[in-house]
C-alpha cells in the first residue's frame, strides 16, 4: 500500500523518484546550483510539493524537466517513474 505525502525534501525526493540515484550526488548537485524548483534555485532541505516543477541542469549539458505528480518515502525501480512527469 502507497501512502502519498504532503510534502518531502528536496535531496530526498531525488533520490527516492531515482531522477538521481543517490541522496549525496542529489545534496551535491542542489548545493552547486543544479537543481531549480519553480524556476528558484534550491537548497537540499527545501519542501517540494505536489505540481512543482524540478529543472535539473547536468554540468554535462544535459537537463530534465520534470513536474512532481507524487510523493513517497519508498519507490521500487518500476514504480519510481510514476513519482514524476517530463516536461518537455
Amino acid at each position: 500500500m502507497c501512502y502519498s505525502l504532503s510534502t518531502m525534501r528536496l535531496d530526498k525526493y531525488l533520490k527516492v523518484s531515482r531522477l538521481i540515484k543517490r541522496r549525496e550526488a542529489a545534496k551535491e548537485f542542489i548545493e552547486k546550483g543544479f537543481v531549480r524548483i519553480n524556476g528558484k534555485i534550491a537548497k537540499p532541505s527545501t519542501e517540494i510539493h505536489l505540481e512543482d516543477v524540478i529543472d535539473i541542469h547536468s554540468p554535462l549539458g544535459k537537463s530534465i524537466r520534470a513536474k512532481v505528480c507524487e510523493i513517497r518515502n519508498v519507490s521500487t525501480i518500476q514504480d519510481a517513474s510514476e513519482m514524476y512527469e517530463i516536461l518537455p
